[in-house]
């Protein structure tokens, strides 16, 4: 059977298909899984030249059909990647985007069960989007295999002069644009998570992991105080389960010896740590002599204070004798599936995926791999996997309703007129709607997250670096709109 023949074979095919099966929503998590795998592959895989991507994501029935160099199987695609466009990596300008709005995806079914899916779209290769000169046409059929997505056909077809005629809405959807930005802003890697209708959407991660290495879509940050609602959540869930009381006096778990003689432990609560009202300071090392003390009695007002967390992590451990790490990966990370988030250091852990902290001078910091788990601090995660969290949050996944109506209730007065709830600090953004949210800063680390329960929307902003912080209000007014400029509002005031 002659390659023109198998190629018209293949669109009567697609095309049939076509027209009896719907297309997923946008915001399936089918459409959301193959542009993943999408990502991975062109932006990790052929972006960077790391051919293993393709070792991973390709079947080994791989047949690729292009209308010009006719057909490939896996082991002549790899070839010609290793000794064509990635020979000389280094000094490779030429890199893959995917034409805006042209996706599509496919479900494939057999005897009622899905087995794969068909990617349509347009992409163009060169270095950056603008000096394109020639655009095509794709499709790729996707296949489950021992529960993997594997990419089995690939067409690459109509190949034709690229004319780029859409206006640039705004510098999000301007890689060359983001990538000045951050340079100016001394901002190596920048992570963003969109989430609407209570469904992760999409996730963008802009930037260079390491000089010259473009960081991936899967990048793992340190999020830094972003542990603290995970913290939460594990203990909300354990209180939704009658495991757990949020008004139980922790002095039955866990007193920390330093303040023993003080009676005011007896007063500190599930309820207080989650809204920072121990009395406690932020940290026991600020103190002269390092020890833990009341700054005033427990219940009275609000502190900020990761020593809340701490104390809350050493009772929990000591009720259910297993480590914060242990709770957290059964009640969160492993029914959310978020594979790539720990307190601690994991030694198989792809290092080259971790985004290390930098000055505003742009100089990296030391980066310490954590062998005990801070209940306050140092979590490391990936935008989707956090977006995985904030979804199952928004979504009230695990929490009854009267703990997760507690969570949302103004539990104590903050700063510029919000106010702290159960592990996040709600923003009233009048006519009824609020959001909660939460942010991150440490040596080389600024986080900010936004969720808002009555639509169901989020914002996940994840950066490496002290500089951070000058991204986050042109990232707020463009992905929130209006109530984007409420909380600047608010902050600003």
């Amino acid at each position: 059977m002659t390659t023109k023949i198998i190629l018209t074979f293949t669109f009567f095919i697609l095309n049939f298909y076509n027209k009896v099966t719907a297309q997923t929503s946008k915001d399936s998590a089918l459409y959301q899984t193959i542009l993943k795998q999408d990502s991975l592959l062109f932006n990790v895989g052929f972006n960077t030249c790391d051919v293993s991507q393709f070792q991973k994501l390709l079947s080994e029935n791989l047949k690729f059909y292009h209308d010009k160099d006719g057909v490939s199987d896996k082991n002549k695609f790899l070839f010609d990647i290793k000794n064509g466009l990635c020979k000389n990596p280094d000094i490779r300008q030429v890199k893959r985007f995917l034409i805006k709005g042209t996706t599509q995806i496919f479900p494939l079914y057999k005897n009622g069960i899905l087995y794969g899916a068909i990617q349509n779209g347009e992409h163009t290769f060169a270095e950056n989007v603008e000096n394109s000169s020639g655009i095509a046409k794709f499709t790729h059929v996707w296949q489950l295999e021992n529960g993997e997505w594997k990419l089995a056909t690939s067409l690459s077809f109509d190949h034709q002069p690229y004319q780029n005629t859409a206006k640039q809405s705004s510098i999000f959807d301007n890689e060359a644009e983001i990538k000045n930005w951050l340079k100016e802003n001394k901002v190596p890697a920048l992570g963003l998570g969109i989430i609407e209708n209570g469904k992760l959407q999409d996730v963008k991660v802009f930037g260079e992991i390491s000089e010259g290495n473009t960081a991936p879509y899967n990048t793992i940050f340190n999020v830094a105080s972003l542990t603290k609602p995970v913290t939460a959540i594990v203990a909300l869930k354990l209180i939704s389960q009658g495991k757990w009381n949020l008004d139980e006096s922790l002095d039955k778990y866990w007193v920390d010896p330093d303040i023993a003689d003080n009676s005011w432990h007896k007063k500190i609560t599930t309820r207080l740590v989650l809204s920072h009202q121990t009395g406690f300071p932020n940290w026991r090392g600020n103190n002269k002599n390092g020890k833990l003390n009341f700054d005033f009695e427990p219940g009275t007002k609000y502190q900020y204070s990761g020593e809340g967390l701490e104390y809350l992590r050493k009772a929990l451990e000591k009720k259910f004798k297993k480590s914060l790490q242990e709770l957290a990966a059964e009640l969160v990370f492993q029914p959310l599936k978020m594979d790539d988030t720990s307190y601690v250091w994991r030694e198989k852990v792809d290092s080259k995926r971790v985004a290390i902290g930098y000055n505003s001078e742009g100089k990296p910091y030391s980066f310490f791999k954590k062998t005990t788990p801070n209940a306050a601090d140092d979590l490391l995660t990936t935008v989707e996997d956090y977006g995985k969290f904030l979804v199952s949050v928004l979504n009230k996944e695990g929490l009854s309703n009267e703990v997760f109506n507690e969570m949302i209730t103004n539990q104590v007065e903050s700063s510029r007129g919000k106010h702290f709830g159960l592990g996040f600090e709600i923003y009233n953004l009048g006519n009824g709607d609020f959001a909660l949210s939460h942010g991150g800063s440490d040596e080389g680390v600024r986080t900010l997250v936004f969720i808002f329960p009555k639509t169901k929307k989020g914002l996940l902003i994840f950066t490496n670096s002290d500089s951070g912080g000058n991204l986050y209000e042109k990232i707020v007014k463009h992905y929130l709109g209006e109530n984007g400029q409420k909380i600047i509002d608010i902050e600003t005031k």
